[in-house]
């Protein structure tokens, strides 16, 4: 069974367009002028269920508002669109008991009332038994290490604890699929890498589904197999991280320091038949090469360890990031 299955889906607004001009501003108050803007363009999207799957794009991509359809904050204006078996916008009273929702820069607990406090409201809001919700909680608790913060209200917590709390108030219905907008934006390396490592653990142990949208390409390479990638509205990749990387990663680039001085012509003719160029960076520096999809680095270095005196090796590869932002400003289709 699918967590999200979407075929077509489209959201379109219509913008108020002013004149200029004082003259404009009183034609305005007359007769105004619409222009209708796609911000989602028939998009098919289908996440199965215990996937966690990267969704990304520039600003005005139309993620969130992809996200706000998904969530049935938004009706969309064509398409037809399951999440959990619901209709997210018609059935949204039985539909939200089934999603657990994250914005990193909105708050679902309450602000001047402690932790533990919004945690009881919850509860009472998705009507759990009482010793079911007790035992869920104790281990969120555990595994966010959060109990020094229950007692404290959440105008006083730090962002960092602010974000464990939320997770813990996001999941405390034990929800079949999880959104996650931004759950990193502004935390240091250790928040950071103890919520990846819960959210995998639950992804794990309950087979929760996981939709992130980040600007943060480390989150996507921590925690997902599979990335989405939107641009004006159409979805222009939907695959694996390692199968974006080996398409537009330009391949990798092996930095050799040799024991002595090499002549460059001798290392090409090591390296003869395989799909690589060399480049001499110092006296005894040089770099090859290595074309994605044809040659291995393995074959390279077969061909030069027994052969060549090598000192130092350093193997580099292109970023997610650096290949998302060469793809999105050469303006390339990949879909």
């Amino acid at each position: 069974m699918l967590s999200i299955e979407a075929h077509g889906l489209t959201k379109e607004f219509k913008v108020y367009q002013s004149r200029p001009g004082l003259t404009g501003a009183f034609r305005d108050l007359l007769n105004r002028k619409y222009r209708t803007i796609r911000a989602v363009d028939s998009i098919d999207l289908r996440i199965g269920k215990g996937e966690m799957v990267g969704y990304i794009g520039e600003n005005g991509a139309g993620k969130s508002t992809t996200i706000k359809m998904l969530t049935g904050i938004l009706q969309p204006t064509a398409g037809e669109l399951k999440v959990n078996g619901y209709d997210p916008h018609r059935q949204r009273e039985e539909f939200v008991k089934t999603i657990g929702v994250v914005f990193g820069q909105r708050s679902q607990l309450w602000w001047d009332i402690a932790v533990q406090e919004s945690f009881r409201l919850l509860q009472k809001v998705y009507r759990i038994p009482a010793e079911e919700h007790q035992k869920h909680l104790d281990r969120m608790i555990e595994v966010l290490d959060i109990s020094s913060l229950l007692d404290q209200p959440v105008r006083k917590l730090s962002l960092g604890q602010r974000m464990r709390c939320e997770l813990a108030a996001s999941l405390i219905h034990r929800p079949s699929l999880l959104f996650l907008d931004e759950p990193t934006i502004g935390l240091d390396v250790l928040v950071k890498e103890n919520i990846r490592r819960f959210l995998k653990e639950i992804n794990r142990e309950f087979g929760t589904t996981i939709l992130l949208t980040t600007h943060d390409l480390s989150d996507i390479e921590a925690l997902c197999s599979r990335v989405v990638m939107l641009d004006q509205g159409k979805i222009i990749y939907d695959g694996g991280l390692a199968q974006l990387r080996n398409l537009w990663g330009g391949g990798k680039k092996i930095h050799l320091e040799m024991e002595k001085e090499v002549l460059i012509a001798d290392l090409q003719g090591r390296t003869d038949g395989l799909s690589v160029s060399w480049e001499q960076k110092g006296p005894r520096q040089y770099t090859v090469h290595v074309q994605n999809g044809e040659t291995t680095v393995s074959e390279v270095l077969s061909r030069l360890v027994q052969h060549v005196p090598i000192q130092e090796m350093q193997i580099e590869e292109a970023t997610t990031e650096e290949i998302v932002r060469k793809i999105y400003s050469e303006g390339m289709t990949i879909a």
